[in-house]
């Protein structure tokens, strides 16, 4: 039964991953490092090869634009993957310095507009069912411009974006605490995407981004409130130790994901209509294992929150028996699931041990070899 149900299971890769990246002050050049979408989704099928569970990869645009979309994603096709999520981009330009969609000036907000319904026209192209908003909006000092007129513009821009979408469509409207607006972020926290995807109707929905939130807040309960309302879309699963720090998913708490898990299993939320994403940026480590770790991180926190035994653990709520309650999830927690991940592998025609696999492969080697000249993907810094 287990076994079964983490065959279901799917993780998307971000392109941006897969590219060179770094810190506010410097970006980290590595060799092999893709030039173009195209050899993005060769890295991302290198994923998929040795974990069987990652099949489709988020695009960022414009960091992946191409001339032909239909053809980029036919070029996944052919890798063995697809194309995911489409993820705007309206924090880069000039013009957006006071915002993109709450910006003052209407031929600002005119523009990041046209951007985000360019996105959907791509979702149409690559066949991708969800757009995923981001927005740096916000603003520095008190005063700076008029909080509720900044959420009336933004909910004017959802609106038009909800209405241009096809009926399979969806957007994820995600949230962040702070950065780059340190005084007021026009979309902080949970409640604010929450209010706006409510008033729009069921194709808007939130996606929980795990390194957007103040130290010590409790994101699973944040997850199992979403789910009962319908509104959960989807994770950007990442770890932090301080703020964004966008690190490989469960290395900083992986009792933190293991909960967020079993919260997300006990609330109904393993289907596909929960999009598990990951979004993290792999400065210093290399970029394809990263990745693959990532996705055995979040397939070793499932398999655990399956093994919790909900019937004796709901028992022991009833009986108000705390140190029993807790004992449940603990024992779940601390089972060595690897075993068991590697018989499943093994039995879905996969090496047991993924990065172990990739390592022999000799793919490393061959890109090395093969990306010379060009100019690497990434962003600057």
């Amino acid at each position: 039964m287990i076994k079964d149900l983490l065959r279901q299971q799917r993780i998307e890769t971000p392109s941006w991953a897969y590219g060179n990246s770094g810190t506010r002050f410097k970006v980290f050049g590595q060799p092999g490092v893709p030039r173009d979408p195209y050899e993005k989704l060769a890295d991302a099928a290198q994923v998929h090869r040795h974990t069987g569970i990652a099949p489709t990869v988020a695009l960022h645009i414009p960091w992946d634009a191409v001339e032909d979309y239909a053809d980029l994603a036919r070029h996944a096709e052919s890798l063995g993957i697809g194309i995911g999520a489409i993820n705007a981009n309206l924090f880069q330009e000039e013009d957006y310095k006071l915002g993109s969609v709450t910006h003052p000036d209407p031929a600002v907000r005119r523009k990041a507009l046209d951007h985000l319904l360019q996105c959907v026209d791509i979702m149409d192209a690559t066949g991708s069912a969800t757009l995923k908003l981001w927005f740096a909006d916000g603003t520095n000092y008190p005063g700076q411009d008029d909080l509720r007129a900044r959420q009336d513009r933004l909910a004017e821009a959802l609106a038009v974006v909800y209405d241009r979408l096809g009926a399979h469509q969806r957007f994820l409207l995600e949230y962040k605490l702070f950065e780059p607006a340190f005084y007021a972020t026009d979309v902080p926290d949970w409640g604010t995407a929450y209010a706006h995807c409510v008033k729009l109707g069921p194709r808007a929905q939130v996606v929980v981004d795990t390194g957007h939130h103040a130290p010590g807040v409790n994101i699973e309960f944040i997850v199992a409130f979403l789910l009962r309302e319908g509104k959960l879309g989807g994770f950007d699963f990442n770890s932090r130790f301080y703020a964004d720090d966008d690190l490989m998913v469960g290395a900083a708490d992986p009792f933190q994901l293991f909960r967020i898990m079993f919260e997300v299993i006990r609330g109904g939320g393993y289907t596909p209509q929960v999009a598990f994403m990951l979004d993290q940026c792999h400065n210093i480590e290399p970029k394809i294992p990263g990745q693959i770790r990532s996705v055995m991180n979040v397939q070793e926190a499932t398999a655990k929150a399956l093994l919790v035994d909900r019937q004796a653990l709901a028992a022991a709520q009833q009986a108000g028996d705390v140190l029993g309650a807790n004992a449940v999830l603990m024992d779940a927690f601390n089972t060595d699931v690897r075993p068991l991940l590697a018989e499943l592998r093994a039995e879905m025609g996969l090496d047991p041990d993924p990065m172990a696999a990739y390592a022999r492969s000799g793919y490393f080697e061959k890109i090395c070899a093969e990306r010379v000249g060009g100019a690497q993907a990434g962003w600057g810094a």
